[in-house]
């Protein structure tokens, strides 16, 4: 059974959910780890050329969360170049050569601004709704709500592995020993910008609206009242680790305030679907003519034949 077919805007908000092989712990935090996704979720950004901005952002020990604005397809290179980085390197920390992800990441478009504020607030809510730690403040992996209540541009280290392969053999010896040495790493910048519905607030309006979040997600916790991990103990625990059990659910087509929107939204996927699907059959007949949906992602052609559709 194949995956189904992704249907991009060209442009929109975008909530992004990505899961480690099995659930493993591959992402556990540390100060090497959270450098290291740093430094690749700002150069997937740079690379993007303006294409995807970044609103918001959390690395949990399994999965992580982005909120993102995107033009077009321009998400689905920047995903890939985010993973690929990530598994290579973070799994060079970690000392794990297997997959590194579960499945292909979700994507479901934010159709609204009140959706898209619940969206941040559940970005918000990593850990302390898990009962890992008491406050958001105090998860030991990487966020962006030092970046909401602070200077929004924060500054990582990217490991260059390219720089290093070229100067194999050359007299740099240090360069040659490690794949994270300080002569390959080269300082790059990572900014979260405001909500699009918060552009109109000053920075200290935005700042109480995040505290504001930050304290209804705390308070929800505390009436709870159940145990708390903590911090130490998130640290402590293997990367290796796969959870007994893992916390599933449906995916959503896509994340709105009204049941009007959403029902919208499922009938242009359905015209989506079937749009694609007629091209496609087309294309199988002979019939290069026919015109995939913008921004999907059409076979290639072959001389004599045509590659089978997945």
């Amino acid at each position: 059974m194949g995956w189904p077919l992704r249907m991009f805007q060209e442009e929109g908000l975008y909530f992004v959910t990505s899961r480690c092989f099995q659930g493993r712990l591959l992402l556990r935090p540390s100060a090497e780890v959270n450098e290291v996704v740093g430094g690749v979720l700002a150069r997937a950004v740079q690379q993007s050329a303006g294409n995807v901005r970044l609103h918001a952002f959390t690395f949990a020990s399994n999965h992580f969360h982005l909120l993102v604005w995107a033009r077009g397809a321009a998400l689905a290179s920047f995903m890939q170049y985010l993973r690929a980085n990530l598994s290579r390197k973070v799994g060079r920390l970690v000392d794990w050569s297997g997959g590194f992800w579960e499945r292909r990441y979700s994507a479901e478009p934010v159709l609204d601004d009140t959706a898209l504020v619940g969206r941040l607030r559940y970005v918000l809510a990593h850990g302390v709704k898990e009962g890992l730690v008491q406050r958001s403040a105090e998860w030991p992996g990487l966020t962006c709500l030092a970046q909401l209540l602070g200077s929004a541009r924060r500054m990582f280290q990217w490991f260059n592995w390219t720089k290093r392969w070229s100067k194999r053999g050359s007299e740099d010896t240090a360069v040659g020993e490690g794949r994270f040495a300080e002569e390959i790493a080269e300082p790059v910048e990572l900014e979260v910008a405001p909500l699009p519905c918060w552009e109109g607030l000053g920075e200290e309006e935005r700042q109480r609206v995040v505290r504001g979040l930050v304290e209804g997600v705390e308070a929800e916790a505390r009436a709870q009242d159940t145990p708390v991990l903590g911090a130490r103990a998130v640290r402590a625990q293997h990367p290796h680790t796969r959870p007994e059990r893992l916390k599933r659910s449906p995916r959503p087509l896509g994340h709105a305030s009204t049941r009007q929107a959403l029902k919208e939204l499922r009938e242009q996927y359905r015209a989506f679907v079937a749009a694609f699907r007629e091209a496609a059959a087309r294309w199988m007949r002979g019939d290069f003519s026919a015109s995939f949906p913008l921004f999907s992602f059409p076979p290639r052609v072959v001389p004599g034949r045509v590659t089978r559709i997945l």
